[in-house]
């Protein structure tokens, strides 16, 4: 097979001997793969799209030339030249409108009819010449209409843009997939998703019964490979060659897979007695395959059915694609921020428990973190900080940050103040602008007991619970955030720590909320603390996060609780 853009490359249409599209000379000449995209294009074509050749060459021919009365861009449910690739038939029209390298629009009348374009696939060959956009012709076959109207199919269309871009949860994104087609198009929904380990999983299986839709769990889960070679519809939808029209008699002859045996086993165990198969293409690669069945409805789906699925299936790739790439950003930064957290050491006299918890629903990756290091004269370093932003490079400029002060809180015996001070200079100077809120305190044995000497950069404030359950907020010591560029006078304030009191330094998402102030959210942790004043510390943080944390707070939580000796 000749290489994309060879003029002299020959191709057979309807049993005709081969020919180059040189041959071709008096119309404009495409010829597309079972994707749609173009994979030959000839001189007229050439000088009538003012396009040069290296310029369409891999392109999606819809995509790239097809446009409305208006110049706006059309979905491909409404791509009448597609229907070839999809049904086999040759099919004619008049008055298309394809855009021109220069933006200008190009009315067009042509015809497109299947073609091999190599041994082992098929394609399209696409003739057009210009037409007088003056004159109301269309030779186009009658083609079965869809059972939606045009209205209705646009409006579906839109509809599933808007829903499915909604969430970056892949969960979340095929629910909502399901909803929008069950029962509107189809008894039964099937997805089928490839892994990015390249495996196949059955992701649901659905079907619309008593007013519900109700998954058949015994019929999802983990398939087999997708062969190469195989020609079978979902196996040509995996690979992302062509959406397809299929029944249980595509499946009835020896299968040439064992894919092919499990799609055989759903048409017997749904009754699917009609069915549109469509690749959910991403951005580079298939995501997987989309498969509407009819069961229960009578009537077989149309080709114009299909371009509606395959439209469809492929506004789900875009979002599915999109979740995903944000669960891979998501898992990398919470990774990097969980190794970066320190492992608490051991300081006789005093017992320290500190959790991480990530944000929930896939939302965001904070920069929340804690840390403890050992100081000179028998002090014990605490810090608590959340860098403002999410994902990666809050994770970035938290590591900068919490490593920049434990080296200047180690580097030399100055107060919390003077430390914080220089840390906030040193932000400045970093090359991506990075804002946090931070304390950082000592704790130490006094001559009555224990001691905290802190200063706050906008943190909320440590909450001292008691043992016997009074609580109250360490206020003091209050300033800027990190990382202004505003000159800034720190201070230090010190508080007595009394025997079996344990001292809590938490970020803002243990207490924030759309639905409540901060004040309750501080008045609802003083509250359970107290309750907790006198359980085993290992179990306090959990009990907190559990009892605490808002359900409407999509950010994360570092917490860091120590209790003082008795």
């Amino acid at each position: 097979m000749n290489e994309p853009g060879d003029a002299g490359r020959s191709l057979t249409v309807a049993g005709e001997r081969p020919r180059s599209l040189r041959d071709l000379s008096d119309a404009g000449t495409l010829v597309v793969d079972e994707q749609g995209r173009i994979v030959e294009v000839n001189p007229r074509a050439e000088r009538l799209l003012g396009r040069a050749a290296a310029d369409m060459l891999g392109r999606d021919g819809h995509d790239l030339l097809h446009r409305g009365r208006h110049g706006e861009t059309l979905p491909r449910s409404r791509c009448t030249m597609r229907r070839p690739l999809l049904s086999g038939i040759t099919v004619q029209g008049e008055h298309e409108r394809w855009e021109r390298g220069d933006g200008s629009l190009l009315s067009i009348s042509w015809t497109v009819t299947p073609c091999r374009i190599a041994d082992d696939a098929t394609g399209a060959l696409v003739l057009f010449h210009t037409s007088d956009p003056g004159v109301a012709a269309d030779r186009t076959p009658a083609v079965p209409a869809s059972s939606l109207s045009e209205l209705d199919r646009l409006a579906l269309l839109a509809e599933t843009t808007t829903t499915l871009t909604a969430s970056l949860d892949p969960g979340e994104t095929l629910r909502q997939l399901v909803h929008l087609v069950v029962p509107l198009l189809a008894d039964w929904a099937v997805v089928d998703l490839l892994t990015e380990e390249g495996e196949v999983s059955r992701a649901a299986v659905v079907h619309y019964e008593d007013g519900a839709l109700a998954h058949r769990r015994d019929l999802e889960g983990a398939m087999p490979p997708v062969p190469q070679e195989s020609s079978m519809p979902l196996s040509r939808a995996l690979r992302g060659v062509t959406a397809a029209l299929a029944g249980p008699q595509d499946y009835q002859g020896p299968p040439d897979s064992g894919i092919a045996v499990v799609q055989r086993e759903l048409f017997e165990a749904t009754g699917i007695h009609s069915a549109s198969i469509a690749p959910i293409r991403g951005v580079r690669d298939v995501v997987g395959a989309l498969t509407l069945g009819r069961a229960e409805r009578p009537g077989a789906y149309t080709t114009s059915d299909l371009l509606l699925v395959e439209d469809i299936a492929r506004r789900a790739g875009l979002a599915l694609d999109n979740a995903r790439l944000y669960q891979r950003q998501r898992r990398v930064s919470e990774t990097m921020q969980r190794h970066l957290l320190p492992r608490i050491p051991r300081v006789p006299g005093l017992e320290m428990r500190a959790c991480y918890l990530p944000a929930p629903h896939a939302s965001q990756v904070g920069g929340d973190w804690y840390d403890v290091f050992v100081l000179g004269g028998g002090a014990t370093g605490l810090v608590i900080g959340d860098v403002v932003g999410h994902d990666l490079d809050a994770a970035s400029g938290m590591a900068q940050i919490c490593y920049m002060l434990r080296a200047y809180a180690g580097e030399r015996d100055e107060p919390p103040s003077r430390i914080v001070e220089r840390l906030d200079q040193a932000a400045g100077r970093m090359a991506e602008t990075t804002m946090a809120t931070a304390i950082l305190a000592r704790v130490e044995p006094s001559a009555d007991g224990w001691r905290l000497r802190w200063t706050n950069a906008g943190h909320p404030p440590p909450l001292l619970v008691e043992r016997d359950g009074r609580t109250r907020y360490l206020e003091g010591a209050s300033g800027l955030l990190l990382g202004t560029g505003l000159p800034v006078d720190r201070d230090d304030t010190v508080a007595d720590l009394p025997p079996r009191s344990t001292l809590l330094l938490y970020t803002d998402g243990l207490i924030e909320s759309r639905s409540h102030t901060l004040d309750e959210g501080m008045l609802r942790l003083s509250r359970h603390a107290a309750a907790l004043a006198q359980r085993p510390l290992g179990g306090v943080c959990d009990e907190l996060l559990s009892r605490v944390r808002p359900t409407d707070n999509d950010d994360d939580v570092a917490m860091l609780a120590v209790r003082i000796p008795g």
